[in-house]
């Protein structure tokens, strides 16, 4: 389906806003006013005004994709990138220019059309600000050398990945990813699963695959806490719609994990959407998908408030001056600026 695109308020409109000299709470106003919205904020812990501005709103910036997931930064190019899992593209969206193609095919380079969820999924920058992308068909991680793709890793133990779903990196260089079986046409029961699990994986930057853990059925978003010491994984499972953290020990590998929030008896037509992509605030406050939204936590697992999109909301990602929050959700891309920062900016 074809984008639509979404620019800022229009010359006129900024000009009389500056004329009138209108405080933050009125400006705000009328420019929610001048834009088109995505859903509600709910807040649910006094803690969340301190993140989220009380004239907060998210605007819809972009609309008509099929799935969109995987939104991240480009600095170098002040543009955002995101999948459209569907479609295997991905797009670039630039304040005050719109949405075009910066990338297609994106997860699945083969001649042989197929159905299903082929594009890429989770993006990610890595230090030396390349676009790494979880890419479903061809079932590895791979980056963006130009107009090729370089092969990080496909495999663990000579066998193939399920569909690599969401990455991220370590201050070290090692990029810790999730494996589910959304890119396979018969998920869990497609013919072509060589792996009997769904994993979690480090990539070293020596290239070595390690498996970190194989317990949780449909491990997808993964983000670490600002020290590091701390390592997030969604589960998107309906029957255990939770998120876990693991300890990370010295050598990178992971301790026992605890279940950091459990939203299982929310799931539900009316919530639409399952634990999937998620990001962290420089102060460990969790920026999570799931059932409603984009559900806040607080570091001890308080849930703070969401971003009530009201569709099945797929990833999030920090982006501009590192106090914007990208959402993919479902057919639209929405936007909303915070008081706080996201990890690394």
């Amino acid at each position: 389906m074809k984008p639509q695109y979404f620019a800022g308020p229009s010359t006129i409109g900024a000009l009389a806003l500056i004329v009138l000299g209108l405080n933050t709470p009125a400006r705000a106003q009328a420019q929610k006013a001048d834009r088109p919205t995505l859903g509600t904020i709910e807040r649910l812990d006094p803690r969340f005004d301190s993140l989220v501005p009380k004239d907060s709103w998210v605007e819809r910036i972009a609309e008509g994709f099929d799935w969109s997931e995987g939104p991240v930064w480009d600095h170098s190019e002040g543009r955002l990138l995101f999948s459209d899992v569907p479609m295997n593209t991905v797009f670039q969206w630039r304040d005050g220019k719109g949405v075009s193609v910066f990338l297609k095919p994106s997860g699945y380079t083969g001649k042989t059309p197929r159905g299903g969820e082929p594009g890429s999924n989770g993006l990610i920058m890595d230090a030396k600000g390349r676009l790494v992308l979880c890419q479903h068909g061809d079932r590895r991680v791979a980056r963006l050398d130009g107009q090729t793709f370089t092969t990080l890793a496909d495999r663990y133990q000579g066998k193939r990945f399920n569909s690599p779903n969401d990455g991220v990196y370590r201050s070290n260089g090692d990029l810790y990813f999730t494996d589910p079986p959304y890119g396979l046409l018969g998920n869990n029961n497609d013919p072509a699963k060589e792996l009997d699990f769904n994993g979690v994986y480090r990539l070293s930057t020596d290239g070595a695959v390690t498996l970190l853990t194989k317990e949780m059925t449909f491990p997808n978003g993964i983000a670490f806490s600002p020290d590091e010491k701390t390592l997030y994984v969604a589960n998107s499972d309906p029957r255990r719609a939770i998120w876990k953290a693991f300890p990370v020990k010295e050598d990178g590998t992971l301790g026992e994990g605890r279940v950091f929030a459990d939203v299982t008896s929310s799931v539900s037509p009316q919530k639409k959407g399952l634990p999937d992509g998620m990001k962290v605030d420089a102060s460990g406050n969790l920026f999570a998908t799931g059932p409603g939204g984009v559900l806040v936590f607080s570091p001890d697992g308080t849930h703070l408030g969401t971003f009530a999109t009201g569709e099945a909301t797929a990833n999030c990602g920090w982006g501009e001056d590192g106090s914007t929050l990208f959402i993919t959700a479902d057919m639209y891309v929405g936007r909303v600026r915070l008081t706080t920062k996201g990890k690394g900016f």
